[in-house]
C-alpha cells in the first residue's frame, strides 16, 4: 500500500487517529524521497504547537536500587545484576543542587524518580518536604517518577508543588508480561488516571526495543494518545549488563527507525511535549539534527542509571540544529 501524506498531516492536524496501516506504513518507510515528506509534515504539526523551540530536562535518581519490581529493562529491579549505587532517599542538598544546575542553565524542568513501586506515608512525608524546600530555593517545575502512590500520598505531592507525574506504559498491552509481571499493565493505567482525575499533569510513553513488534508499539501509542498526556517521553533500550535484556538485538534502532518512531510519536500526538529521553546518544548518533523535527523536548546529564550527554552539549545540539532551547 502506499499513503498520502497530505492525508496523514491534516488528521494530525485534527488531532484524530492513524489508521493502524498508516501506522505501519511510516514505520516501514524505506526510502530518501518518502523519509524527507515524513519529516515534512511531521515539522509542520510540531512548527504549529511548539514553534522551534526545544526543552531540555535534567533527572535525579532520588531513590535508586532495591526495588521489588521485575521489569526486565531496568538497573534497579529484584532481578537485576546490574553494578550501580543503591541508596535510600538522598541528601536533600545533592537534590538543591541538581536543581540549582538547572536553574543556571535554565532548563526547563527537574525530573525527579525514586525507585520502588510503593511508599510509606513516612518516606513520602519527607519527601514533600524537599520537594517544599526545593521549589522555595530553586521554583523549577518538576516531574516525579514515582511508581503507584495512594490517593491521599498523591494529593500530598501536589500540595508539596510537584505538577506533572511521569508514569510510562513502556509497551504495548499484549507485550507488557514478557518485560513485568510483578504488577500488570492494567495497574498502571488505575494509576495514571487517579493522578489525572486529581489534577496532575502527566508524562507517559515507553521504550522501544525491548523485544516488541510494531503492533506492540502503535498499540502502546494508541493507549497514550488516549490517555493525553503533556508529555510523551519516547526512550531506546540501552541494554544494562546485569539485567536480562543486556544482550537484546537493538540492531533495528538505527538512526531511521529510532526517528520515524517519534515521528509517530508527534503525528498521533501533535500538541503534546513529544521527548526523545534515553538512547538518543546511543542509537540516533549523528543525525539528532533530525529527530527535532519531530521532538520539542530532551533530557540532558543522564538518564537515573545510565549516563548521558552533557547540559552545554545538549544545548549546543540544539542550537547547531538550527532550533532554540527553551526557558520556562
Amino acid at each position: 500500500m502506499s499513503i498520502n501524506f497530505e492525508e496523514i498531516y491534516k488528521k494530525s492536524l485534527n488531532n484524530e487517529y492513524l489508521t493502524r496501516d498508516e501506522c505501519n506504513y511510516i514505520l516501514n518507510i524505506n526510502n530518501n524521497e518518502e523519509f524527507k515528506k515524513l519529516l515534512d509534515i511531521t515539522y509542520k504539526i510540531r512548527k504549529k504547537y511548539k514553534g522551534n523551540k526545544v526543552s531540555v530536562q535534567i533527572l535525579t535518581n532520588a531513590k535508586s536500587g532495591n526495588c521489588s519490581q521485575d521489569c526486565k529493562y531496568c538497573a534497579q529491579s529484584c532481578i537485576s545484576k546490574a553494578n550501580i549505587d543503591k541508596y535510600p532517599l538522598i541528601e536533600y542538598e545533592k537534590l538543591l543542587n541538581n536543581g540549582k544546575i538547572g536553574k543556571n542553565k535554565k532548563v526547563a524542568r527537574h525530573c525527579i524518580g525514586l525507585s520502588g513501586i510503593t511508599f510509606t506515608d513516612k518516606q513520602i512525608d519527607e519527601f514533600c518536604e524537599y520537594i517544599k524546600n526545593l521549589k522555595k530555593e530553586v521554583n523549577t517545575d518538576i516531574c516525579c517518577s514515582i511508581g503507584f502512590l495512594t490517593r491521599d500520598q498523591a494529593k500530598k505531592l501536589k500540595e508539596a508543588g510537584v505538577n506533572r507525574i511521569n508514569h510510562n506504559l513502556n509497551t504495548g498491552r499484549n507485550f507488557y508480561k514478557n518485560i513485568c509481571t510483578t504488577h500488570t499493565y492494567d495497574e498502571r493505567i488505575k494509576n495514571i488516571e487517579m493522578f489525572k482525575e486529581l489534577g496532575f499533569e502527566m508524562c507517559c510513553g515507553g521504550i522501544i526495543g525491548l523485544g516488541e513488534s510494531q503492533d506492540d508499539i502503535i498499540d502502546m501509542l494508541f493507549e497514550v494518545k488516549r490517555i493525553n498526556p503533556k508529555s510523551v517521553p519516547i526512550n531506546f533500550l540501552i541494554p544494562i549488563k546485569g539485567t536480562p535484556l543486556e544482550k537484546s538485538d537493538i540492531s533495528k534502532l538505527t538512526p531511521e527507525y529510532c526517528i520515524k518512531v517519534l515521528c509517530l510519536a508527534r503525528l498521533l500526538n501533535p500538541k503534546a511535549d513529544v521527548r526523545c529521553a534515553a538512547g538518543r546518544e546511543i542509537h540516533i548518533k549523528d543525525k539528532q539534527n533530525l529527530m527535532f523535527y519531530a521532538v520539542n523536548s530532551i533530557f540532558a546529564s543522564g538518564y537515573l542509571t545510565a549516563d548521558g550527554q552533557n547540559i552545554d552539549d545538549t544545548i549546543k545540539l540544539i542550537e547547531d540544529a538550527g532550533f532554540e532551547y527553551e526557558i520556562e
